[in-house]
């Protein structure tokens, strides 16, 4: 079979991250680092510090010539600074000897977001002095190891570090600051340049960094790059692109901020700790840039969007979801992309040698007694290697690839449930086990290549002609069934084993008759016409490209009930989604009798087997109150809505929750769905308790009728009562003044929808998913 083959010497590999799989987090004179405080997991992770061994001769089998790994630096430093630490040093000494025994080439990393805690207790790095540890750190680790790595790279992703650490704070140490991201950006670049001079004094072969670089995109160039923009919408890519990508290229490798980012900068905190030379310092020549890349980022101009809090100065700008495959941790598929990212790097840094440093995905993966069979990350890097051999072949200098990761770990604040690694880990016992997708890869690396047509697989039906029984009888074989007898089950396995056959969806599924057809169930919406445009538009479309046929069923009588159970009934549909009414009904619990899988948009009023898609309507509502009492308002009345509404019931509990917790007493109103009800709502609770000084509402049309009753009243809005509404749906940020509210992800909910009929028709585990949500503070709050 022929091969597309990538050029002599390409590197092939993997890449790794040491609080994510060293554990041994209190061993040998390791001090806590940063995530060692903020993560509510402990991270033993995958206890590499003591079976690195095995890991490495794992590798081997594997094929892999490089090994990217990040040093530790509070096991090096336990205090960030001063003494080091011989036994951290020991350990990776250990690992450089049995990497180079085994014929791996190690890549350094000095820096993977774990700063010593000790270092944040001294300011972190929003402290200028924090770069200069860094660059003495860097000196003593080149020193113990520097005969045994050619290539060193000084930090990985400093945006993430920056921006979800000191704004966002989502990851550690969890500050919410935009100017000390800014300060913290600037400094761990500055950090990069004092450690690159400091490795080059002491001989260092190759110094680079690694930087998280996504193609920023409109909804419509994502399957058309050449789309020509509007002007508002060509402002807004570009300025998340400055935000995100060049805030970090343009100083490392021509030595100046992109212009348009200085104003933003200035606007969030000043531009004093930009220092004289501090430019020339960062812009050390790089002998390597390494890339990682995992998808685009999709915006569109929105005048009335407020500033995303992981990108200071976004005002304006709304950052998208797109109808196509997404990942686990739902993140669109684009592979494409990556292509377009090299090509440019190489474009605009014609002399730069580049490296993917990181490239991978989060998919469900199923432990059978067979194997992991995780089909959808072998198409992932596929597909993606495919089109950084189309940049290569353009011209892109790309000198290797290393997969995002050897093992499945501890994954920052998703914890031990999200799946990248190529090995599947059983974390109670620490067994390693590779993937298809290992196996897979090993090939790759032995003919450095892809063949140039994909192999047409054996299907179920191929398996079942070769072992003489039927489809439904390989899917129970396949699936571990009891009731296949051992005669039947060793003829499918022989079977399978000489076909070479990959279970896929229709193995894992026992429906032996398939209609491909989809029953969308909506009911007479009350949450608002754009959620169920959403379920429509977005369900739509990744149902139809999984090649399902939607039909739309509409849920408003008993009639319509009775029709609908019997599609199901009659298997004239393989799944459904249904948008339960807001108020109690049997619908969902008569189809759940059927056998054909169900997923619901909403959580149900009454615990059910059935898996649902909600949004943290408890969590909203706490953020929103303790917003309020953040802002000093200590009388605070909420507009509940209906309480036979389960989305108002977590609403309410949210609220009280937030106020018990602050010592503070619920005043309640009572109104329907309507502005109106909320307007008298607001009245009666001004008239109650004249010191009221803010009001939550469980919905913005709720909100938006305590707004009219607030200036009927001569009430001044924030001055004399702060009001919050719930939702974000169109007119909230039209409202004067504009209404500070909680929004929640719509077009998530509704690939998450998809995404789950499609794990259940899969015939994999489901739960149930629920999303966060984010407070959008505007004038009225």
């Amino acid at each position: 079979m022929s091969t597309a083959s990538f050029p002599e010497g390409f590197v092939w590999g993997v890449s790794t991250s040491a609080f994510q799989i060293e554990g041994a987090t209190s061993t040998d004179g390791r001090g806590p680092s940063i995530w060692d405080v903020f993560s509510a997991d402990r991270a033993e992770a995958c206890d590499h510090y003591h079976r690195y061994p095995e890991d490495v001769r794992l590798m081997k089998d594997l094929g892999m010539a490089a090994y990217r790994f990040s040093v530790s630096w509070p096991r090096v430093l336990p205090d960030g600074s001063g003494k080091v630490n011989e036994a951290g040093l020991d350990f990776y000494d250990r690992l450089l000897d049995e990497l180079l025994a085994a014929g791996i080439t190690p890549y350094a990393t000095l820096y993977h977001w774990d700063l010593p805690q000790a270092v944040e207790e001294l300011g972190g790095w929003p402290s200028r002095d924090t770069a200069r540890r860094f660059a003495d750190y860097a000196a003593a680790v080149h020193h113990r190891l520097g005969d045994r790595v050619d290539t060193w790279f000084t930090l990985n992703e400093p945006w993430v570090a920056a921006f979800l650490g000191y704004s966002d704070g989502s990851h550690a140490p969890g500050r919410k600051s935009a100017a000390e991201a800014f300060r913290s950006a600037h400094h761990m670049m500055l950090a990069h340049g004092l450690a690159a001079q400091a490795l080059r004094s002491g001989g260092a072969a190759r110094v680079g960094t690694v930087l998280n670089i996504s193609p920023v995109l409109t909804p419509a160039q994502v399957s058309d790059f050449g789309r020509q923009l509007s002007e508002e919408d060509a402002e807004a890519v570009a300025r998340i692109d400055a935000l995100a990508n060049r805030q970090f290229l343009e100083p490392m490798l021509r030595g100046s901020y992109p212009a348009e980012l200085l104003p933003i900068i200035e606007r969030n905190g000043g531009l004093g700790h930009v220092r004289d030379g501090d430019l020339d310092i960062i812009a050390q020549p790089l002998d390597l840039l390494g890339v990682n890349y995992y998808s685009p980022s999709v915006v569109q101009a929105q005048p009335s969007e407020p500033a995303s809090p992981a990108y200071p100065g976004s005002e304006g700008v709304l950052f998208c979801t797109i109808p196509t495959a997404v990942t686990a941790m739902g993140w669109p598929i684009v592979p494409n992309c990556l292509s377009l990212v090299l090509r440019r790097l190489s474009a605009e840094y014609p002399e730069l040698d580049l490296m993917v440093t990181e490239n991978g995905a989060d998919f469900v993966d199923v432990v059978t007694g067979d194997g992991i069979h995780d089909v959808e990350r072998i198409s992932f890097v596929e597909e993606h290697l495919r089109a950084l051999l189309s940049a290569v072949e353009s011209g892109a200098r790309v000198r290797g690839y290393l997969v995002w990761t050897l093992l499945d770990n501890f994954e920052w604040t998703e914890g031990y449930q999200r799946k990248f690694g190529l090995v599947h880990v059983d974390f109670a016992t620490q067994k390693r086990r590779p993937k298809d997708s290992a196996l897979w890869y090993r090939d790759v690396i032995r003919r450095n290549g892809l063949t140039e047509t994909r192999p047409k697989r054996p299907t179920l039906e191929t398996v079942a002609a070769r072992s003489g029984v039927s489809r439904a009888t390989v899917s129970r074989v396949v699936n571990g069934e009891a009731s296949v007898s051992p005669e039947v089950r060793t003829a499918v396995m022989r079977a399978v084993k000489e076909l070479g056959y990959v279970p896929n969806a229709a193995a894992r599924s026992l429906v032996t008759r398939r209609t491909n057809a989809i029953a969308l169930v909506l009911s007479v919406p009350r949450q608002g016409d754009a959620l169920t445009a959403a379920v429509v538009q977005y369900v739509t479309s990744m149902l139809e490209g999984a090649g399902k046929q939607i039909t739309l069923m509409l849920a408003d009588t008993a009639e319509s009930h009775r029709r609908i159970v019997q599609q199901a009934e009659a298997r004239l549909v393989d799944g459904v989604v249904l948008l339960p009414p807001d108020r109690g009904d049997t619908l969902a619990e008569r189809l759940s009798r059927t056998d054909v899988p169900i997923v619901l948009l909403g959580k149900p009023a009454v615990a059910s087997l059935v898996p649902y898609v909600d949004v943290d309507n408890a969590g909203g509502a706490a953020a929103a109150t303790e917003h309020l009492l953040a802002s000093g308002r200590r009388r605070i009345g909420m507009i509940c809505g209906p309480m036979d509404l389960v989305a108002v019931q977590d609403r309410l509990a949210g609220h009280r929750a937030a106020l018990q917790r602050a010592g503070a007493q619920p005043l309640l109103a009572l109104a329907d769905l309507t502005r109106a009800s909320g307007a008298a709502a607001a009245r009666q609770l001004l008239g109650d308790e004249p010191a009221l000084d803010a009001v939550f509402a469980a919905t913005d049309q709720l909100a938006i009728g305590a707004l009219q009753a607030a200036r009927e009243l001569g009430r001044r809005v924030p001055e004399d009562l702060a009001i919050v509404g719930f939702d974000d749906i169109d007119a909230a940020s039209a409202t004067t003044p504009g209404l500070t509210t909680v929004r929640v992800p719509l077009a998530e909910q509704a690939l998450a929808v998809a995404r789950l009929l499609l794990s259940r028709l899969e015939g994999r585990h489901t739960t149930s998913v629920v999303l966060p949500t984010r407070l959008v503070v505007r004038e009225s709050g």
